[in-house]
This record gives C-alpha cells, structure tokens and sequence, in this order.
C-alpha cells in the first residue's frame, strides 16, 4: 500500500485545490504515472504515483484545498473492489473531522510567522506593531512578505460582518448561475486590489505610429521564419524597445522595500497571457541577452505551456517589468494594473488605421495607443514620460532597434 501525498510545491506556497483526479478508484495506475493535478495560485501541478497497483481510495474529492503534506489516496495492491471515493459537497450528514489537539494548534500558531516568507524590514515592522505575519497579505506574486504589506495590514479597516439579505430563501428561477470562483481567480482578484490599495499607481499615454514597424516586419517575415523556424511578431520589437528605455530610465525596472528601492541590474520581462484559468505572467529572462529570434521563441514557449497549465513556479518569479497586450482582444485604450511588487507596465492595444497630421498633410496610418502604469513612489513625471516616448520613438524608427540587437 503506498499514500499520495501532497508534495513541496514552492516556498512560498503550502497548499493547492484539486483540479482533476486523472485516476477512480479500481483503476490501475504505473509506478511514475500521474495520478491528480493540482492547481496552484500560479500554476496545475500534476502529482505522480510512487508506487505500481491500483487505486483504492481518494481522500479529497475535486475542488478541495490540501494542504503540503496531506495524504489524498491511497493505491493499494492488486485489483480488488475499491473503497468509498471522497464525499462530495452535496452529500449530508457527513461526519464531521476531529478537532485538532489545542497544543497542536498553539505550536502551528507560534510558528506561521516563522515559516512566512518575509523581507527583514518586513519581520522588524512586525515585530514593532505585534503583528503575525501569516496574517498578512502579501502583494508580491510569489508571497513574499514586504513592509509595505504590513503596513497596509496596519492601516487597513477591519472587517464588518455583512448583514445577511432580509429574504434568504429567494428562489433564482434560473436567472442566476452560481460559479465558484477558481483558486488562481480568487488570488488574481485579491492581488489586483492589493496593488491598487497598497501603490500611488498613475497612468501615461502616448501613441506610436506602426507603419515603419509593421513594413519592416513584411518586408522580414518569410526570410526571418526560414533562418529561424520561428515567425516574427510584434512583441520582439516591444521587449526590445522596453529594455532599451529600461536602461535609460532604471527606476522603471525597480521595486520598493520598506524605506529602500531596489534597483534591478536584470531585465526579466514579464508577458502577459491569457489561459481559460485567468491571466498569468511568465518571464522572458534576460531578454537583454537575447535577439528577436530567441525573445520569439520564448514569448511562444511560455504562452504554450500557460495554455497547457505546465507553466512551473521558475517561469513566474523575479520579473522586473511587464508587457501586457490588450490589442490581441480589440482593446482601444486601457489604464493596466501594476503586477505585484513591480513598479512599471506598459500595455499595448489594437493597431487602428486614423487620420494624422504628417508635416502639413493628413495620412491615414496605422497607430496604436500605449499606455504606462506607473508607481508615482518611484517614478516621477519626468521619467514615466521620457520612457514612453523613447519606447515610441524606438518603434517607429525599428531600424535603431536591429542595429542596436
């Protein structure tokens, strides 16, 4: 007989939700084989089986939070009956589990802030104010405590119990459909809000002219997809502009740590993609290093193994900065959330052909509205605008751009 246990997901994360049991009771499962996937605030983990036999029970049913650690079936020897799957939500009189021992209780308390992952300014504010650090909300994507988040618990007002509705036995009529939000949706909307609650966020704009861009990329694109297997997109020409203003302006490639920002000599950056799931931001790691091949390659490894969830905990964490295209879905305009701890993102929209002044003539052309969310914190004015218009200068002359590469 061999447990499935919960494995070590990340540092920072000490439990997951059952999305799928990939094996029922009765089956027969290979030693190595994957038995259950497990989604994550970031990413689906799918757990293996230890052991060769077959599948005799499952303690926790679709949909359950595990914890690190907890044991969620059992595979037994030979091909006997299988025992009682996990209850389902909608079964009554289930019993109830035994209360867990008060010493036991009091030993996990005394020890959360120990095991929260935390900045040492962090741990010293807390420490000041009396506060447990497993009872705070992180912004950072990865859960890292910082010293802004605890002072954000501090001065955060504490929650009313809602009153309950006059009428609770209301019937829907069908008019309403009931969806539990998943775990990655419910950690996206928490984040959000953490980030408008917890930065001086502020918005630019600017527009770029695509036609030099958009003619070099014709003129380039069956030649670049013979040489490189990859096709030659948009997004190479952001990331490399935005790593060229990036060195420009390095407070827009920072974060803040307590009293202290960070200055990041990496330039990580992160693509936004959109999954079934939600949104998620893996990294194209030193893109500074890389040509448009290989940023190409990259931005179309990560978006494939977002939307087949095999995105790991290293393809989201430590990114600098953040490119978000709204344009993909016909966006015109938008003001993008800052992701995490970051301090910068810049969001790129739909190519619409308008009427433009060019020297004294109206042309039609081909421009797209960007737009850089900013942490007024960090950056000032100046900055946050001379990093726009670089980056819109750098593409509508591209050819700075490939010779710079």
């Amino acid at each position: 007989m061999a447990e499935i246990i919960v494995p070590e997901l990340a540092e920072s994360i000490t439990e997951g939700t059952i999305a799928k049991w990939l094996k029922q009771p009765g089956e027969n499962v290979d030693k190595g084989e994957f038995i259950v996937e497990l989604e994550t605030d970031k990413v689906n983990v799918e757990v293996i089986s230890e052991e060769a036999g077959v599948v005799s029970e499952l303690l926790a049913a679709e949909g359950d939070t595990v914890e690190v650690g907890q044991v969620i079936a059992i595979v037994g020897e030979g091909s006997g009956a299988p025992a009682q799957q996990a209850p389902q939500a909608t079964e009554a009189a289930a019993p109830a589990a035994a209360p867990a021992p008060k010493q036991e209780a009091a030993v996990e308390q005394a020890t959360s802030t120990d095991r929260t992952i935390a900045s040492p300014a962090a741990r010293k504010m807390a420490r000041e104010k009396g506060i447990d650090l497993a009872a705070v909300s992180p912004v950072d994507p990865m859960g890292r405590v910082r010293a802004q988040d605890v002072s954000a618990h501090t001065n955060a007002p504490k929650a009313q119990p809602q009153a309950k509705p006059a009428v609770t036995e209301a019937k829907e009529d069908g008019r309403i459909t009931r969806e539990k939000m998943t775990r990655r949706r419910q950690t996206i909307a928490k984040r959000l809000l953490e980030v408008k609650q917890s930065t001086a966020m502020l918005t630019t704009f600017n527009e770029i002219d695509m036609t030099n861009v958009m003619a070099l990329r014709s003129r380039k694109k069956d030649q670049f997809f013979e040489q490189n297997d990859v096709r030659l997109g948009f997004m190479s020409f952001f990331t490399k502009a935005v790593v060229a203003a990036l060195k420009k302006y390095p407070y827009v490639n920072a974060e803040i740590d307590g009293d202290e920002i960070l200055l990041k000599n990496y330039f990580d950056i992160g693509i936004a993609v959109s999954t079934e799931g939600g949104l998620v931001v893996p990294n194209v790691v030193d893109a500074d290093r890389k040509n448009f091949a290989e940023i190409e390659a990259s931005i179309g490894e990560l978006a494939k193994k977002a939307r087949d969830n095999k995105l790991t905990i290293a393809d989201m964490t430590g990114g600098s900065f953040t490119i978000t295209n709204g344009g993909v879905f016909g966006s015109l305009l938008s003001t993008p959330i800052l992701n995490g701890t970051q301090v910068g993102i810049l969001g790129m929209h739909t190519i619409q052909k308008r009427p433009v002044a060019v020297g004294d003539n109206i042309e039609i052309r081909p421009m797209m509205y960007v737009a850089l969310s900013y942490d007024h914190r960090v950056i000032d004015g100046k900055d946050s605008v001379g990093f726009l218009k670089m980056v819109k200068e750098l593409l509508e002359n591209p050819e700075d751009l490939l010779l710079g590469s």
